[in-house]
């Protein structure tokens, strides 16, 4: 059998090489037998048979035992050479061959039981035995060690892209805070100025009573510091001024309420003051999703809600199910055209099953890219506009909670993401916290 060419890798074999004396043509069936018995030989399945320095086949364990089976096997075949017995194309594995090479050859080539291990050579000359199960072990090894680096990345890239989303919501939550801070701050600054006309008020009617009380009269500084007082007071008393004061507090108050909302939502969409798992609503889920995505979506889309008010409670966890409707939400709103854009909401509920319908009249997906949309690193977006990871990891939490999502789409007329739920679910795995 061809055995696989050296490459430039480290020479991984060499750990496994057996340092076994190989039997010669002339060697009997009987000496390979009693060869087999010695203890540093007990894990050999066959044994080399070589001409010279080069390697012409294998005797097997299997094939002695069947022969010394037969009623006088031994005694027919025993002082038989081996080459009548042996095996003329043996398992060879060049020494400097990659482990994964030798492996892949290894496997493919053993039979049913396994009967052969394999012969290691060097320019063609024998240098060793190796055991196949220790290979395939060596590879086991090496594909659990690249199994746990690949979780480790993987794990990193889902971090990566948890980050990336909560910058994309924390500056869009932070333009919702900037305009209501922006007024209240404006307001506060127009009050502090009536504020400060309102204790110099004071103060000249403060100057005011002193002079009235005072037992050294001057009329005429009277009359000037009552004129001053008319003066400040019918300006304060203006019913403009106070009408638009009471608007600035109304203004002011109402903006502080807008920050206090969109804190309080962020909170609940993020749910880091709750248990990993909770019973929630979808309802309120996309509702709380909405505010965070108020940046992208408002101006730009006509929002059209279909909730099931008797929607029942999923067990799940919150915070990664609000990243999922946020992933889906940015998506849709980066699909629609700037005018005449439209984002349907529906939930609904069966005998098993809890549904979120977001579907948007976008551009869509062409039918080669569907059914690759849940990939790891696919994306049709420009180069750093997009990591591919965003619908991926939301396909695994949904995964993790026992649900699915189902896509359709067509270009030009927009996607319809489906996220199916179970109504009885056991907390779901935690991709990365």
């Amino acid at each position: 059998m061809n055995a696989p060419q050296p490459a430039d890798a480290p020479d991984d074999l060499g750990r496994l090489r057996l340092d076994v004396v190989p039997l010669r043509l002339t060697a009997t069936v009987d000496e390979a037998a009693d060869t087999f018995l010695l203890p540093a030989h007990a894990r050999l399945l066959c044994l080399p048979i070589i001409s010279g320095t080069r390697v012409v086949g294998t005797i097997s364990r299997h094939t002695l035992n069947n022969v010394f089976l037969r009623r006088f096997g031994r005694e027919l075949y025993g002082g038989r050479p081996v080459s009548s017995l042996m095996n003329a194309e043996p398992l060879r594995v060049e020494l400097s061959a990659p482990l994964e090479d030798a492996a892949r050859y290894v496997a493919a080539h053993l039979g049913a039981p396994i009967t052969e291990d394999f012969i290691l050579e060097q320019d063609g000359t024998y240098a060793g035995m190796g055991i196949a199960v220790d290979l395939l072990a060596a590879l086991q090894r090496r594909v659990d060690a690249a199994f746990v680096a690949l979780k480790a990345s993987q794990a990193q890239l889902v971090q990566s892209e948890k980050m990336a989303s909560l910058g994309q919501m924390v500056a869009g939550v932070a333009h919702e805070i900037n305009t209501p801070l922006g007024y209240v701050r404006n307001n506060v600054e127009m009050i502090r100025g009536l504020f400060e006309e309102g204790v110099a008020a004071l103060t000249e009617h403060h100057r005011l009573v002193s002079m009235l009380t005072s037992d050294a009269l001057d009329e005429d500084a009277l009359a000037a510091q009552i004129g001053r007082c008319q003066q400040l007071g019918a300006s304060l008393a203006d019913s403009d001024l106070l009408q638009d004061t009471r608007d600035l507090f109304r203004d002011t108050l109402h903006g502080a309420d807008t920050i206090k909302d969109l804190v309080v939502n962020l909170r609940n969409f993020s749910r880091l003051d709750q248990a990993r798992t909770a019973e929630v609503s979808l309802n309120d889920c996309l509702e709380q999703t909405l505010v965070i995505a108020r940046n992208a979506i408002k101006n730009r889309l006509e929002l059209i809600r279909r909730y099931d008010a008797e929607l029942p409670l999923v067990r799940c966890s919150p915070s990664q199910i609000n990243q999922v409707l946020l992933n889906i939400v940015t998506n849709a709103a980066q699909a629609v055209p700037d005018d005449g854009g439209k984002l349907l909401l529906k939930t609904e509920a069966d005998a098993d099953w809890v549904r979120v319908h977001i579907q948007d009249n976008g551009r869509g997906i062409a039918a080669e890219h569907l059914s690759r949309i849940f990939d790891p690193f696919f994306t049709t977006k420009p180069i750093g506009q997009g990591t591919g990871l965003g619908l991926s990891i939301s396909h695994q939490i949904v995964q993790a909670h026992g649900g699915a999502i189902h896509v359709v789409s067509e270009q030009g007329r927009g996607t319809k993401f489906v996220i199916s739920l179970p109504r009885q679910v056991a907390p779901a795995a935690s991709l990365a916290a």
